[in-house]
């Protein structure tokens, strides 16, 4: 069942591909000013959302968390040039595709 409209504006977009989101609409959605997102969807239809704060991932704050008691600890050493030439050591001549989709093994 797909939804039915229960309110139709018209609205011009300028040779600048820019439009205003009429008022009715933005009081619908909520936001007076602000991002809003666009969701194309698969049956050609348009949903306009009020853009959310997205959620911060928390497997990267304690990442972060981690790296920085480790450089706090003094427990990172700069990169030299010795290793350098032992990591070329390990993977000379090796071509790697960063573009190419990875393989099952």
């Amino acid at each position: 069942m797909s939804p039915i409209a229960t309110l139709s504006i018209d609205a011009t977009i300028t040779e600048r591909g820019q439009t205003t989101v009429p008022a009715a609409i933005r009081k619908m959605l909520g936001v007076n000013k602000g991002a809003i997102t666009f969701k194309a969807m698969s049956d050609g239809t348009v949903v306009i959302e009020p853009k959310t704060e997205e959620e911060a991932d928390p497997a990267i704050g304690a990442f972060l968390s981690v790296l920085s008691n480790d450089i706090a600890r003094g427990n990172l050493m700069p990169l030299d040039t010795s290793m350098l030439d032992e990591i070329d050591d390990l993977v000379g001549g090796l071509d790697v595709d960063m573009d190419a989709p990875l393989t099952d093994d």
